[in-house]
Formats: structure tokens, sequence, C-alpha cells
């Protein structure tokens, strides 16, 4: 259950609800359940209960003894990547034989484990045949260095830690820069899902600080030193548009100039960026760092036009008409969800897009005296921060509707913002907005409690009746979420699913238009930038397939580390004394008015201690034969 208890094999004699059965409760075997999280990966305990099984099987019965050591060996391909789509079929059908044909009761029940799991986790085996992706990162010859798998654009962690370590900083860019053309953006702003699956911090120590050494190298290395390989075309070099200037139409324009084909970028605002401009925050991440890296990937094959929107400068029909052979939508998610309440068109009332944009791109500071924020995201939290910072203004509160535990933002966005002096008051909802002479005067809120679980896995928030109550609010911003605005593509010929966001094949990004393509926020909803830049990057795979006249679809290729790096020496001594490194930042008095970077850039010294904490996952697929052999008669003379 949701306490993670385990339920005896008593009370398997009570009704089960077999379709709801996920990993908090699996079934295995006869009779008994396994507690288990997102962290188990359903082919290695089928293969882990087989593997015992198939040793303990007396021989009598020639299904059973083959039959378990078939399925052992089924199951080890997939878990290893060589599995196929009719193996699975053969798994399931074996299963079932062995299961009724036997004699005794170990025969009958050893095929429980690959039934239970084939016919509630199908698609964990679907993702290890197909897309060769143990999602739980078990598996090691489908995830290798953890850190390489979890990245969205499979940058190599473990590969510039290991150049860092050794004091080769310019090699540690280029591992940064090859598989990402913003490394210095996503130094600073990125979620970084390398560090949530480090197996420093999966071992029971803290992570490796993987986002805090990609900074230390990006900030000593000008973008423009990296020269990307290029491929030469055709003179009949294919035009492909590109419409939104944010990190996903920049990324996909910028693999597809190295293509050789000639991009056009149109961007509805004033100049390229998209979001990392116009929403999140200069003390997060600076103004010049974006435009610095931005001017790095433009190259002759590119040309940006910006004040051009899509629906009002351009159609669709309108770029083919101009010989466009390919089209990619990135328009990502800049429409606020509204509260749909009483006031909400008040003066004074803004919605968190229009409020973060107003600033960022026009210097405008619209926020006065009291300021609320609606919401509990990165959009709430960031919108806060910067009325914080504004002229004229009070205090400033985030009113939310569930509790903090709950809140999606990132932990340390929400710390900083406490930090800095910001209000939050957590199980409230507004009601309606109260007007004096056409602008707002206040906000009245319910108080709630914390109901049932959602589809979200959070706890519903349900009123209290007669809980309400007035808060006097001058500014009142509304960030409840984001959504693209795609209705007026509709009447382009494009499919838009019922949330807003468009309709694609989630594997080739393709839209219910032929040789239009989409990606990003505007695709997935608000979503983080380096998974913006990994949709870029597979658009313009996809459209270089396209152009070519390929098959979109192709065999997938496991991500497992094949470049060797010689380990720095360290003992495993020095290795358990050194801490997470912490990085230096602004004291919250001193930053509260002013937008001044707030994290600093760790020093040479403490990168190369932090580098040295790391385990180096790439070792057991890199490492030569001979050096390993050498290790190996090391260790048996001691």
């Amino acid at each position: 259950g949701p306490s993670g208890g385990c339920i005896p094999a008593s009370m398997f004699d009570l009704p089960i609800d077999y379709d709801s059965l996920t990993k908090a409760g699996s079934i295995m075997g006869s009779g008994g359940m396994i507690v288990m999280d997102e962290n188990t990966c359903m082919v290695d305990v089928a293969k882990y209960f087989m593997n015992f099984l198939k040793d303990e099987s007396c021989g009598k019965c020639f299904t059973c003894r083959k039959g378990t050591q078939r399925m052992w060996e089924i199951l080890d391909d997939i878990a290893t990547g060589k599995g196929t789509p009719n193996e699975l079929d053969l798994l399931e059908e074996l299963a079932n034989v062995v299961k009724d044909t036997t004699m005794c009761g170990l025969g009958q029940t050893a095929p429980n484990p690959v039934l239970s799991t084939i016919r509630y986790f199908r698609d964990e085996y679907k993702r290890h045949i197909k897309d060769k992706r143990c999602d739980a990162f078990v598996c090691k010859e489908l995830v290798g260095a953890p850190c390489q798998s979890a990245c969205p654009v499979g940058t190599e962690a473990w590969r510039y830690i290991a150049h860092i370590q050794r004091g080769e900083y310019e090699e540690a860019y280029r591992a940064i820069r090859e598989p990402n053309p913003f490394p210095s953006v996503c130094a600073r702003v990125c979620h970084h899902p390398c560090e949530t699956k480090c197996r420093s911090g999966q071992l029971g120590g803290e992570p490796i600080a993987i986002r805090a050494l990609k900074r230390f190298v990006t900030d000593r290395i000008d973008p423009k030193s990296y020269q990307p390989i290029r491929i030469t075309q055709k003179e009949d070099k294919h035009k492909v548009a590109i419409v939104g200037a944010g990190p996903a139409g920049l990324t996909a324009a910028h693999y597809l100039s190295l293509f050789g084909y000639k991009i056009t970028v149109f961007e509805a605002d004033k100049e390229p960026g998209g979001m990392l401009l116009s929403c999140i925050p200069a003390y997060r991440l600076p103004r010049e760092v974006v435009r610095k890296e931005i001017e790095a990937l433009i190259n002759e094959n590119i040309e940006i036009k910006c004040n051009n929107k899509l629906g009002k400068d351009f159609t669709i029909e309108s770029l083919r008409s101009q010989d466009y052979q390919a089209i990619f939508l990135a328009l990502g998610a800049h429409k606020s969800r509204s509260l749909n309440i009483e006031g909400e068109n008040l003066s004074g009332v803004y919605q968190s897009i229009f409020f973060l944009k107003a600033f960022n791109l026009e210097g405008r500071q619209l926020a006065k005296g009291r300021v609320g924020v609606i919401g509990g995201g990165n959009s709430a939290i960031d919108a806060a921060r910067i009325a914080l910072r504004q002229k004229g203004v009070e205090n400033v509160t985030i009113y939310y509707r569930r509790t903090r535990q709950e809140m999606p933002a990132f932990e340390e966005e929400i710390n900083a913002a406490v930090e800095e002096g910001i209000n939050l008051v957590t199980l409230v909802s507004p009601k309606r907005i109260i007007a004096e002479n056409g602008h707002i005067s206040g906000v009245e809120f319910i108080k709630n409690r914390l109901g049932e679980y959602d589809v979200s896995g959070r706890r519903k928030p349900v009123p209290i009746p007669n809980s309400e109550y007035t808060e006097p609010l001058d500014t009142l911003i509304v960030a409840i979420g984001e959504e693209p605005d795609t209705e007026f593509l509709i009447a382009m010929g494009i499919e838009i699913n019922n949330d807003g966001t468009l309709k694609v094949d989630t594997e080739t990004l393709a839209t219910t238009l032929t040789g239009v393509f989409a990606g990003g926020d505007m695709v997935t909803g608000p979503n983080t930038v380096i998974d913006a830049i990994a949709a870029g990057k597979r658009a313009a795979i996809m459209i270089d397939r396209y152009l070519k006249g390929e098959k979109l679809i192709q065999p997938v290729d496991i991500r497992l580390p094949t470049f060797y790096i010689k380990p720095v020496e360290i003992s495993e001594e020095e290795r358990t004394k050194m801490a997470r490194v912490k990085l230096p930042t602004l004291p919250a008095k001193s930053r509260i008015k002013n937008f001044q970077e707030i994290e600093s850039v760790i020093t040479q010294a403490e990168a190369s201690q932090e580098a040295k904490r790391c385990l180096r996952c790439d070792i057991e697929f890199t490492q030569p034969k001979k050096e390993e052999k050498s290790i190996k008669m090391e260790e048996t003379k001691v």
C-alpha cells in the first residue's frame, strides 16, 4: 500500500482488483506479494526468480527442466537488449505450457513471475525490446553509466567528469557540447536527471554535483571554440522552415544546418531564445549567457526572422509555396491557464506568462504593493521572485491549494524563495477576486484539506465548508500552469489533442500533416529545457530522414560508454571523506533587490575534488582487457 507495507499471503483469500495492480504490490509466485517502486525492473525481477527456479527443477518433467531454462535465457536476452517481439510472445506461450503440463507444484508455479509481470507490465518488456531502455536503471547492459542513460540528449557526464579529474578542460567541454548545443544554459537551469540516477547517490551517499561541474567547464571555455562536424550536401539543398526560436527550434535548426540544409527560423518575439529569455529570470540565467550561446549556433545555413508569427504573418501553406520541403513547429506553451473565477479581468490581475514577458522582454514593472501569486510550479516561483525585486512592492505571498510537499516547483527554487522572504500559504484556493474602482483590492480564499489520491499521485485538495476568508492584495499573478496556443492550427489541417497539445507520432514527431513535424512544450505541455533540446535534436534526425526518403523509425542503438579515459588514482578512504561540493550563492539579503546571478561557479580545487568522487561507472565498459587483467592480477597478489 501507500505506506510501503507488505501484504501477507493469507490475505489472498480476499478479492483483489487485479486490473489496478501496480509495482506498489505485485503478485509473484503462489500466494505472495512483493512491494516495489519505480526503481524496480520487472524484467529483472522475473529473471531473478527464474534463475533460482531453473536450478531447483528436479528434471523428471522435460517441460519444467527445459522450459524454465529456456525462459531464463529469453529473459536474459530481453534484459541485455537482444530480445525480439517474437521472443516475448514465445516467453508467454512457454510459461503457459510449463504451467499446464508439469506434474509438481514447483513446475506449476514456476511460470507465475513471468506471467504476472507480462500481464501487468507488458509495456516495460516492450521498452526493453523495442527502445532498448530499462526505465528502472537496473539492467546494466542497457543502462551503462546511469548519468548518461538518464540524460535526454545522452550527455556522457562520466566522460567530462573524468576529464575534469585530469585537468583536461577543453576535452571536457567537447564531451559536454557534442550532444548539447546549449551547455552553458543547461549548466544553470537543467533539472539534472543525471544526478537523480547517479550511482553515488543511489548507493547511499550524495550524488555527484554534475550540473555544477558542467558550469565549471562551460564558464571557462568560449562556445565559439567548439567546431562541430559538418556534413557536405549536394548543391540542391532542401529548405526547412522552423517555427519558434526557443531551445527546441534552435536545436533543430543547428543540427539540420550541420546536415547541410538551408534553415529559416521564424520567431514571434523580437529576438530568438523563447522561454530562455522571456520567462526564466536573469538571476537564474543571465541574458548574456543565452545570447552568446545562440550566437555560437548561427552559421551561413541559418536565417532567423523575428517578429514573424504563425497564423498572423504567414501560414503553413504559405511556407510550402516558398518551397520549404519540411516544417518543424516548436511554438512552446506560452498561454497561461485561467482561474475562471469572478474578477479575473480586473486591473492589477495578470497571467504569469504575460507578467514575466512584460518584465523580461520589455522591462515593465507591473507588480505593486501587496502581491499575491496563485500556483505552485516553477512559473509561480519565478513570478514571485521577480515581483519581489520590482519597485513599489511591499510583500509577496504565494498561495497554493495543496501542501508544500505537493508543489511541482523545484525544491531548491522553493527554498530560495522562502529565504528571500516570500510568504508561502498552502491549502487554500481562490473563490473570487474583489474589486475597488475597477482594480483588485483583495481575494476571497477558501481553505482546503487533502483528500484521496488523484492520477498525478498527489492528494486532491478538498474545500472545507464555511472556511472562506479575504486577503487584501494590490496585485495578483495567476500561475496555475501553461498550455500551448494551438487552436488556430486546426484550420491549417493539423489535429490537436483535447488538452490543446499537438497530435504527433511519439517516435517520429510527425504531425497529421505530411512533412510537418512538431516538438517541445507544444507537444508535451510545459516541460524542461533539456527535454525541449532533446525534442529538437530528434526532430532534426527525423526531418533529415524524411527529406532523404528514408524510413523514419530505425533500430535503436544502446547508449553505452565507449570512450576510455584512464582514471585518476584515489583511495576509497579518500573518496569516503569527500563531501558533495556546495555551490557558492549570494546571501538572500543582498540579492532580493537586484538580478545578479545567484549561483556562482565552483573553484578549480573544488571541481577537481568533486570530480574525484565519481565512481566511474564507465570503466566496466571501456577498460582495455590488458589493463583489466593486470588489475585483477594485482588484486590476486594482495
